[in-house]
């Protein structure tokens, strides 16, 4: 019984190595000692976002400053050279796109050249079966309209006859 009393001794030594945390700080701000702890607190708080802020405040404003003054320097440098800087960079701009764009290209068609080859050789590459499958929805399909057309043909045909024997007139064709 004077062991629960007391505590164990793990709750002893971590009241003594952490004095203000859990239970213990409750109780020391009940006691009404407490209002200065979180005033301390408060300050400390109010400090270092003070310190933080003002910080970042001042390195902000010199980065303003530091563009504004490059700015300025570059600007009469600018104006002078622009009738040169101004086609160059044009001209870079579509140098480099050329490049890039011709280097897709390329790249596109040696894809497209190696996947008509492994399609050639019998080789079955991705995206084949599709393609087979397409093939021959469009034969069956133009197979079907031959048909047709051959069908329609021969009954307009064969009603002409059939309307100039009954008129008895020859027609041919």
């Amino acid at each position: 019984m004077a062991d629960t009393a007391r505590g164990t001794h793990h709750d002893i030594i971590g009241r003594d190595q952490y004095p203000m945390m859990g239970r213990d700080r409750d109780q020391y701000q009940m006691s009404g000692r407490g209002s200065d702890y979180s005033k301390s607190r408060q300050i400390a708080k109010a400090a270092t976002a003070v310190t933080a802020g003002g910080s970042l405040l001042v390195l902000s404003s010199l980065t303003l400053v530091g563009t504004v003054i490059a700015l300025t320097v570059a600007t009469p440098l600018l104006v002078i050279f622009s009738p040169i800087l101004v086609p160059a960079l044009i001209t870079v701009a579509l140098l480099i796109t050329g490049f890039l764009s011709s280097g897709g290209f390329g790249i596109a068609a040696i894809t497209v050249f190696s996947w008509i080859y492994k399609y050639a050789t019998g080789e079955h590459p991705q995206g084949s079966d599709k393609l087979d499958s397409a093939r021959m929805k469009l034969g069956s399909k133009a197979q079907d309209l031959k048909d047709r057309a051959q069908y329609y043909g021969q009954q307009h045909t064969g009603g002409e006859h059939d309307r100039d024997r009954t008129r008895g007139g020859q027609h041919t064709t």
